[in-house]
């Protein structure tokens, strides 16, 4: 089960809706897994550094090549 039913950020729904593991994204991404997590968490206060986004996206195009940097945090 993922998500266990804590406050998710968009970044965290929509791996839970997509079935994707944060380990996964940490995985494919290059990035930590305690980052993954922290972005994951509904938490407006930790905002990722330009390249950590651009990690993350590449990665996440794997699956779904029509994501922008939008749909996961406000710019």
């Amino acid at each position: 089960m993922f998500g266990l039913g804590k406050k998710r950020s968009k970044l965290g729904k929509w791996l839970d809706k997509k079935g994707v593991s944060q380990q996964w994204l940490a995985n494919n991404s290059k990035v930590s897994r305690s980052t993954v997590s922290e972005l994951c968490k509904d938490n407006a206060d930790h905002e990722p550094t330009q390249s950590t986004m651009k990690k993350i996206l590449k990665a996440i195009r794997k699956i779904d090549p029509t994501v922008k940097s939008d749909d996961f945090w406000d710019m």
